[in-house]
C-alpha cells in the first residue's frame, strides 16, 4: 500500500486543490448575501469533501476490476436515463434530475463516465486490431446514439454532445482505419456546416418547428450564436452581458467581489454555468489565463500517465476522460466568447454542482488508478468475456 501511495501524482493533487480554492472563492464572491444562494460555498466545500473521498477510493481500486463489469454498468446507466425521462424534475430548462430529499442527481452527467468505461472495455478486446466499420464502429455508434437521444429528449444538449465527443476521441486512438476516420470527419464537418447554414437561411421555419415540438429553449441558445440580429432581447441577454463583463475585466480585473456586472446580477448563473465570467471580470486576463494553465497542466499529466501505462485499457480510459474535460472546458468558455452555443455545460471543478464535481473527481480517480495499476502487465485478474481479448485475426 505504501508503494502505491508513493506513486500518486502529487501534481494532479495540487491542481485539484488549487481548482477547489478557485471554485470556493469564486462561488462565495457571487453568492454571499444573496438570499437562497447564500452559503453555496459551504455546500461546495462539502461536495469537494465527498469528491476527494470518491477520488481516493477509485485511486486505490484497480480500474480493471471496474472495466470488467462495464457492460452491466452501461445497462444500469441506460436504465437511469430512461427512469429520469419519466420521473425527472426540471431544472434550468432540462428535465434531467432525480431528487432525493434536498439532494439531486443528474444521470446525464453520470453517464459520461459510464460511457467512457464501456467504450474502453469494448476497445480493449480488439487487441490492437484495426476497427472494422460494420463490425466495430457502427455498433459503438449505435450504443452511443441511444443515450444521446435519451438525453436530447430531456432537453440537455450540452451533455448529449459530450457523448459524441467521447466516442470520437476513443475511436481515434482505437485503431480506426484512416479512411474511415477521414470519411467520418467529412460527414460530421459537412453535416455541421449544412446544419448551421440551414439554420441561418431557414431560421423562421426551423424556429417554428422547434417551438412546435417544445424546443423553444434551443432557439434561445442558437440565435445569439448564429443569428444575433434575429435574437430576442431575452435570448441574447445572457451572452451579451457575459461578453461585456469579460471585456470589462481587462488585463488584471476589477478586483475580487468588485465585478460591476457579476455583482449586480446582470449575468445569470455566475455561480454555476457562468462562473468563468466572474473569474474574467474580477481577475481579468491574468486570472483567466492562470485557470486555463491549471487545466493544461492537469490534462498534460493525464496524457503522460496514459503514455506510461503498460495495460491496454488504461490509455483508452484516460483519453475518454481527457476528451470529456476538453469538451466541457471549450464549450463552457467558448459559449461566452461567441465561439459556441450556450448549452448550460458546467466548467469542470469550478462551477457549483454536486453531480458534476463528483463525476469529474471520480474520473480523475480512475486516471490515478491507471497510474497505480497500469504499470502492471495484465495479471491474474478474473477475466470476463467483455475484457478478455479475442483471438488474433489471421
Amino acid at each position: 500500500m505504501l508503494q502505491k501511495i508513493k506513486k500518486i501524482d502529487g501534481v494532479i493533487i495540487l491542481i485539484l486543490v488549487l481548482l477547489m480554492v478557485v471554485s470556493i472563492f469564486s462561488i462565495y464572491s457571487v453568492t454571499h448575501g444573496r438570499d437562497k444562494l447564500d452559503g453555496s460555498h459551504i455546500k461546495m466545500i462539502k461536495f469537494y469533501i465527498l469528491g476527494f473521498i470518491a477520488f481516493f477510493v477509485l485511486t486505490f481500486v484497480d480500474y480493471r476490476l471496474i472495466v470488467k463489469y462495464a457492460l452491466y454498468i452501461y445497462a444500469f446507466g441506460i436504465g437511469m436515463l430512461v427512469l429520469v425521462s419519466f420521473i425527472g424534475k426540471e431544472q434550468n430548462g432540462a428535465q434531467g434530475w432525480i431528487k432525493f430529499g434536498g439532494l439531486g442527481l443528474q444521470p446525464a452527467e453520470l453517464f459520461k463516465l459510464i460511457l467512457i468505461l464501456f467504450l474502453a472495455a469494448v476497445l480493449v478486446r480488439k487487441n490492437k486490431n484495426k476497427l472494422l466499420f460494420w463490425r466495430d464502429v457502427f455498433p459503438l455508434g449505435l450504443l452511443t446514439i441511444v443515450p444521446f437521444l435519451l438525453v436530447i429528449s430531456q432537453n440537455d444538449l450540452g451533455n448529449a454532445l459530450s457523448y459524441i465527443v467521447i466516442l470520437v476521441g476513443l475511436l481515434w486512438i482505437g485503431n480506426i482505419k484512416f479512411t474511415h476516420a477521414l470519411i467520418g470527419l467529412l460527414i460530421i464537418g459537412s453535416s455541421a456546416a449544412a446544419g448551421i447554414m440551414s439554420y441561418i437561411h431557414y431560421h423562421d421555419e426551423i424556429e417554428g418547428f422547434l417551438v412546435d415540438i417544445g424546443r423553444s429553449h434551443w432557439v434561445e441558445r442558437f440565435d445569439p450564436w448564429l443569428v444575433p440580429d434575429k435574437a430576442t432581447a431575452k435570448a441574447s441577454y445572457h451572452t451579451k452581458n457575459a461578453k461585456l463583463a469579460i471585456a470589462s475585466g481587462g488585463m488584471s480585473g476589477e478586483g475580487y467581489m468588485q465585478g460591476s456586472s457579476v455583482q449586480t446580477d446582470r449575468v445569470p448563473y455566475t455561480y454555476s454555468d457562468s462562473i468563468f465570467v466572474q473569474i474574467a471580470e474580477e481577475f481579468g486576463f491574468v486570472g483567466s489565463a492562470l485557470v486555463l494553465l491549471l487545466y493544461f497542466i492537469l490534462i498534460h499529466r493525464m496524457i503522460l500517465i496514459a503514455l506510461e501505462s503498460r495495460d491496454r485499457g488504461g490509455p483508452f480510459l484516460i483519453v475518454g476522460v481527457v476528451a470529456m474535460m476538453l469538451y466541457q472546458i471549450f464549450e463552457n468558455i467558448g459559449a461566452f466568447l461567441g465561439l459556441m452555443p450556450l448549452t448550460g455545460i458546467t466548467l469542470p471543478f469550478i462551477s457549483f454542482g454536486g453531480t458534476s464535481l463528483l463525476i469529474n473527481m471520480a474520473s480523475i480517480g480512475l486516471v490515478m488508478s491507471v497510474r497505480l495499476h497500469g504499470q502492471e502487465v495484465e495479471d491474474d485478474l478474473p477475466k470476463s468475456r467483455l475484457y478478455s481479448a479475442p483471438a488474433k485475426q489471421g
